[in-house]
């Protein structure tokens, strides 16, 4: 499948809330392999269907190769746990940029697969902060909006003098 053209931060794009899919059917399956191709050229761990101007609530996630690749459609967040931790994030929209986040050590969700069956599932650690960054992603919300207005002030200005 096609690795397509990723939209690039401060692309207004990025700021859109993404629209349900409702049809599970073959352009739902090309665009989530090509999701996957785009995410592993980036490279990345995770990717949503919004990175590549198509803003329908798809995301792509591969911790690892060893781990395999998770697809969900629709995903929403139905409970997080108090507990937090500090990862380090980045997007494939701003290569190289990278900055400590909280988030929940813990999420329950809700999503749909490839077939829209409907699934319920507990993720924790690097799993949990990789999904609630992807659904944040799908919501308009660009990771580095979770950093004080200090840190993101920084990370503009460091991304501004790489020129892209």
């Amino acid at each position: 499948m096609p690795v397509r053209p990723i939209l690039r931060y401060p692309h207004a794009g990025l700021k859109v809330v993404c629209e349900p899919v409702v049809a599970f059917d073959e352009n739902l399956r090309a665009l989530a392999a090509d999701l996957l191709d785009t995410m592993r050229a980036a490279p990345g761990v995770g990717i949503t269907a919004a990175h590549v101007g198509v803003f329908q609530r798809v995301t792509v996630i591969e911790l690892s190769r060893d781990d395999g690749v998770r697809y969900y459609m629709n995903p929403q967040i139905i409970s997080l746990s108090q507990e937090t931790l500090r990862h380090t994030e980045g997007s494939v929209s701003m290569p190289g940029m990278t900055d400590d986040v909280t988030r929940a050590k813990a999420i329950r969700f809700r999503y749909r697969d490839l077939d829209g069956l409907p699934h319920e599932e507990e993720a924790d650690g690097f799993l949990a902060v990789c999904i609630q960054h992807e659904i944040d992603q799908l919501d308009g919300i660009f990771w580095m909006q979770r950093l004080s207005k200090l840190k993101r002030d920084r990370l503009i200005k460091k991304w501004e003098k790489t020129g892209a």
